[in-house]
């Protein structure tokens, strides 16, 4: 290809990828790039988000230490939690799973749920949609952990 050629390719697609959102661009998020929110019951490691990234979907990963337990709350989007190291218990609209490294558990959008870190902890990768919201009439929530959207919650780590 000549340079002029290539040169005008090149701005053409640096144009194109101007106008198209970041999603389209291969992005890296070094580690110490990553962003971590501490919760009282866990840190939340944000891997890749619509903030960082350019991720469609937030991804984040979940340290909990042992016997640590969140809040029973929903979420209004499906989740997908991937157990990377330890166990929990999750409770989950009035039934009860167990999850150990390895596992990959599914969790309906609307679905009440609590999880209790095993005496090893916990640590997952979770993904879910972009603008899931978080909402539990009686948890009082740091302005850190999420922002209020409505009569519901974005949690920080997945913007």
């Amino acid at each position: 290809m000549s340079a002029t050629r290539h040169a005008a390719a090149t701005h053409h697609a640096a144009a194109g990828a101007a106008a198209s959102d970041a999603v389209s661009r291969p992005a890296v998020i070094g580690h110490a790039d990553t962003r971590r929110t501490v919760t009282p019951a866990a840190t939340m490691t944000t891997l890749a988000s619509p903030t960082q990234g350019g991720a469609a979907q937030p991804v984040w990963r979940v340290d909990m230490g042992p016997n640590a337990s969140g809040p029973a709350h929903a979420i209004d989007a499906q989740q997908v939690w991937t157990v990377l190291d330890g166990g929990a218990t999750v409770e989950i609209d009035g039934g009860v799973v167990a999850i150990s490294a390895g596992d990959t558990l599914i969790i309906p959008a609307n679905a009440r749920r609590r999880i209790t870190a095993h005496d090893s902890g916990l640590s997952a990768i979770v993904v879910a949609p972009a603008g899931m919201r978080a909402y539990a009439p009686s948890v009082d929530v740091s302005p850190t952990c999420a922002v209020p959207d409505g009569d519901k919650l974005v949690p920080a780590w997945t913007v």
